[in-house]
């Protein structure tokens, strides 16, 4: 270990997946992080980016009880914090709502540092995921996420063939360029858009720009785990065998 050389802990173990800064730092905190067999108690030390980086048992047993649930969204909710009157997504959760064929049962617990990992406009509905894992929410939303995020889209207005391209790719938001995308129409007036990224209100301002009026946007997928036949207003946990 180095206080001045190599990269802080907690950085490097959330790079390797290991867990998110904020988590690691609340492990290295309570001793539960050895770097190269030495327990790190100190906030702030920093190691080599070839550093053997470790949980303790007691870690790994509270990674594995962190829940991962997928709710279908109606309108009308708000994927965080409660604002202007609307209620979060996460009141939807509870034992009444949840979907049928889970074995793992609904805890009080499970609410515990939930929150959602990606952002669905309270107009929007579909697909939102709410994790107290910080592996998944660094997965979905960290700034090097590539994982796909599939949307269903009903629009209105005409749209040419050299205007679709540019929903492919062309367009820019708030003066910087969009990542590319896939863009296609599902039937006569849906188009299916599949992103690698999630700017504010980004499929609407992106049909905007081409002259369409989106009338509606329901979130079908996200990376390998798709919404399905889960009902509006009823969630269920990420199965183990499930990876996004």
């Amino acid at each position: 270990m180095n206080d001045t050389q190599g990269s802080r802990i907690s950085k490097l173990m959330a790079e390797r997946s290991l867990c998110s800064r904020r988590e690691a730092d609340a492990y290295i905190e309570r001793g539960l992080v050895f770097v190269n067999g030495e327990r790190i108690t100190q906030l702030g030390t920093r190691a080599m980016p070839d550093a053997v980086i470790t949980l303790a048992a007691e870690a790994r047993a509270t990674q594995a009880r962190q829940v991962t649930i997928l709710l279908h969204k109606p309108m009308s909710y708000v994927s965080g914090q409660a604002e202007d009157g609307h209620q979060p997504a996460s009141s939807l959760i509870s034992a009444k709502t949840q979907a049928a064929g889970s074995t793992q049962r609904f805890q009080l617990a499970h609410m515990k540092g939930l929150a959602p990992a990606g952002r669905l406009d309270i107009d929007s509905t579909g697909l939102l995921v709410l994790t107290q894992d910080g592996r998944v929410a660094r997965q979905l939303i960290g700034d090097d996420s590539t994982v796909e995020k599939e949307y269903l889209v009903r629009v209105e207005g005409p749209l040419d063939s050299h205007d679709l391209a540019l929903l492919n790719h062309g367009l820019e938001l708030d003066g910087k360029q969009l990542r590319p995308a896939q863009v296609r129409w599902a039937n006569e007036d849906q188009l299916c858009f599949v992103l690698k990224e999630g700017r504010k209100r980004q499929i609407r301002r992106m049909c905007e720009l081409v002259g369409l009026r989106v009338t509606g946007l329901k979130r079908v997928r996200i990376g390998r785990v798709r919404l399905g036949d889960l009902s509006l207003g009823q969630w269920r946990f990420l199965r183990e065998n499930e990876r996004f």
